[in-house]
């Protein structure tokens, strides 16, 4: 996928801005090539140097850009020089939609095995075993607890699953054993 590509995708576009925020969204956006000093970004842009090198820095967390250190010969200062890296974007957002689906499984299956009790004024859920330590009434306000039905939740876990599994062609364990 060519880098003007990846950054006209709504998804990848979503992802940058969920990684960096809305301060460092234009530092994100607007990758320029070859290397660059956060300070040229932050004046090139209109944007504070603080967030510049905010952005920059998540953006290397995340494996999306990397840097070379110059020391300036008079000075001694040392100098940044940043590359955008976002070959690996389809990659990084593929590792995260199944690092997504094994927490929702894992969800799923701890909402499918346990019962759990809801205080009708406060909205505190609580597990069974917990219902029972406080017999059955919120600790908070004292109100009887209520049987709570999860279905609801665990049959939109199992649609986001299914989707999931879809989109990246993964069988579940279910399927598998067919």
């Amino acid at each position: 996928m060519a880098f003007e590509e990846l950054l006209n995708d709504p998804v990848i576009q979503k992802y940058l801005h969920e990684l960096v925020g809305p301060t460092g969204m234009p530092v994100a956006a607007a990758p320029p090539d070859g290397e660059v000093t956060d300070e040229e970004l932050a004046e090139d842009l209109g944007l504070e140097l603080n967030d510049v090198r905010r952005a920059l820095f998540i953006l290397y967390e995340n494996d999306l850009a990397s840097y070379r250190r110059v020391r300036d010969e008079d000075s001694g200062w040392l100098t940044y020089l940043w590359t955008f890296e976002y070959d690996q974007v389809p990659e990084i957002l593929e590792e995260e939609m199944y690092h997504l689906l094994e927490a929702l499984e894992t969800r799923k299956d701890y909402e499918a095995d346990n019962e759990f009790y809801l205080c009708p004024e406060e909205s505190i859920r609580f597990e069974f075993g917990e219902a029972m330590e406080f017999t059955f009434e919120c600790p908070s306000c004292g109100a009887d607890l209520e049987s709570m039905s999860n279905d609801q939740l665990i049959r939109a876990m199992d649609e986001r699953i299914a989707a999931l599994r879809e989109e990246l062609n993964v069988e579940s364990a279910d399927e598998a054993q067919a």
